[in-house]
């Protein structure tokens, strides 16, 4: 028997669109600086990613606060006023309810800047660059 909806490798339409509000609208509420914590107003903090389940019920926010610094201190600090953000988050975007927020720190960046090493190492180097092929110009005529 055929299986009506066929389970895809990637995040549904919907659920792209709703972590994008949902980013938003986290970016919104740490920009302005609604919260009330020392931490969180002294770092500027970025938002890159979130992510949501399938039923739309947990939103997985990745951050990182701008250069690097006091990354354990700026994931504590949004930890503990989840329950503010959430209700700011459920304010912002309509929803029928309003997803549970987990903070994670951001490694794109760190895996980007591993990545730039590794093209710019001396064996990628030498292995992308081009033969020199004026000798073998020179031969067929």
């Amino acid at each position: 028997m055929a299986k009506r909806f066929e389970q895809t490798a990637g995040p549904s339409q919907r659920q792209q669109r709703v972590a994008e509000l949902v980013r938003h609208a986290l970016a919104e509420v740490l920009s302005r600086g609604d919260l009330q914590d020392d931490v969180l107003t002294r770092n500027v903090i970025t938002i890159p990613e979130v992510r949501m389940t399938p039923d739309l019920k947990l939103a997985t926010a990745f951050v990182m606060p701008l250069g690097g610094r006091d990354e354990d201190a700026v994931l504590r600090a949004l930890d503990k006023n989840k329950k503010v953000l959430r209700q700011e988050v459920a304010r912002r975007v309509n929803l029928k309810y309003a997803p549970d927020l987990r903070f994670l720190r951001d490694e794109s960046f760190d895996e980007a800047a591993r990545i730039d090493a590794l093209l710019r190492s001396d064996k990628v180097a030498r292995d992308t660059a081009r033969p020199d092929t004026s000798d073998d110009d020179n031969n067929d005529e």
